[in-house]
């Protein structure tokens, strides 16, 4: 199934959309939004699928237009949003870039933060920022989200309890980065707002681009229309998402409605490209001694897109602008 949530309330209504991204339906007689979707999965599951299959046969005369830019996020807020770093290339070339070691233990153990899961930004909507100076990056990542997750799970039982995939556009201020962890007590101001995909998609949407709790497909990342990069999403993924929601079910449990982000994706091979500004300036500063790229401007134009082996987009795009925040009044 494919599933959205257009803007309505705070927490969105709930819709089906085709496969081909085409038409939508609502599904708020189902269950008024996702997360309520979420708390009842498995009694409302067969419904929102019988939904699903009929919009694709076109036989719902209710059906609509899809338009992507009337979507919230999939889940407008969520109860718990943690984001790993699962590509531990990226993080080795990041932590170089900010003059920091990288333990032998990061590729052992997967790194994770809790992030702010109150203030979505929607995907079509600007990502508003105070201050260029801060350092403003795109991160394009995949996320699942979850079910009801016991603590203390195994890899192998958390497979069970993956429900939907999106994208992550996981903004960052890179230049705040370096003095808030120096605090030795994590994230806060150098992670804003994030955002996601219009549409989440049930793992077996992805056929065979599934396996191994890896999403095996290109992530097109742009910026003014210009190819960042495309890695491949199921290469170099050293803990994938049956580890990670196990790492985050380790000591307590997970609601349903939790979502787990892979962390920037990234290839070792540097010829995809990548997915973030900060891993580019990097490889410049490798290649030549300096960071030839800057950080987004006011005016720039973020896109992050997953297609298939058809070129057809899976979970819709993330198109966004960055644009000057002013205060209210």
């Amino acid at each position: 199934m494919k599933l959205a949530s257009l803007k309505q309330g705070r927490d969105g209504q709930l819709l089906l959309v085709s496969r081909d991204l085409q038409r939508a339906v609502s599904a708020a007689d189902i269950a008024p939004t996702l997360q309520a979707a979420l708390d009842q999965w498995h009694r409302l599951q067969p419904l929102l699928e019988a939904r699903y299959q009929a919009l694709n046969q076109g036989q719902l005369q209710q059906s609509f237009a899809f338009d992507p830019s009337t979507c919230h996020c999939p889940l407008p807020r969520a109860f718990h949003w943690a984001d790993a770093s699962a590509y531990v290339n990226h993080v080795e070339l990041v932590r170089k870039a900010r003059g920091a070691e990288m333990p032998a233990s990061f590729w052992e153990e997967p790194l994770m933060y809790q992030g702010g899961s109150d203030t979505f930004i929607p995907p079509h909507d600007p990502i508003r920022l105070a201050d260029e100076a801060w350092g403003i990056d795109l991160e394009g990542e995949v996320a699942v989200v979850t079910d009801d997750v016991p603590m203390g799970i195994s890899a192998a039982q958390a497979s069970h309890h993956i429900l939907l995939v999106m994208l992550v556009n996981d903004v960052s201020l890179r230049n705040l980065i370096p003095a808030e962890l120096a605090k030795g007590f994590g994230f806060y101001q150098s992670k804003p707002s994030s955002s996601f995909s219009p549409v989440a998609v049930t793992p077996d949407e992805l056929g065979r681009h599934w396996r191994d709790g890896r999403v095996h497909l290109p992530l097109l990342c742009q910026v003014n229309d210009e190819l960042l990069g495309c890695p491949d999403a199921g290469v170099d993924m050293t803990f994938n998402f049956f580890q990670l929601v196990a790492h985050a079910a380790k000591t307590r449990p997970l609601g349903s409605g939790t979502i787990i982000g892979s962390g920037t994706v990234s290839n070792r091979d540097s010829s995809v490209g990548s997915a973030c500004l900060a891993e580019k300036r990097m490889l410049e500063i490798l290649t030549t001694g300096q960071a030839s790229t800057a950080f987004l401007r006011f005016g720039d134009r973020v896109r992050i897109e997953m297609l298939d082996t058809e070129g057809r987009s899976i979970f819709g795009a993330l198109d966004q602008l960055v644009e000057a925040w002013q205060p209210d009044g």
